[in-house]
């Protein structure tokens, strides 16, 4: 069985908020979550949920999820 993983493209999400003339605080607080919680999905030690997903895609915008997101496939041994 395959399985997906989703996880942050940490210098496009970076790039597009210093875009929008945002602090990582500034941002943390426009899609609801606590800034250390950003923190860790940005450095790639949490990976997102499909509605934190869905926030930040919103908040990003016109930037799609392949813009912002990288998708990794790995065989969970089955």
């Amino acid at each position: 069985m395959v399985v997906i993983t989703v996880r942050i493209n940490k210098a496009a999400m970076l790039r597009a908020i210093a875009r929008r003339n945002m602090t990582q605080n500034m941002f943390a607080a426009q899609v609801g979550v606590c800034s250390g919680y950003l923190s860790q999905i940005i450095c790639g030690a949490r990976n997102p949920s499909p509605q934190m997903r869905g926030k930040i895609q919103d908040a990003l915008a016109p930037l799609t999820f392949d813009d912002i997101f990288i998708l990794e496939e790995s065989d969970d041994g089955d």
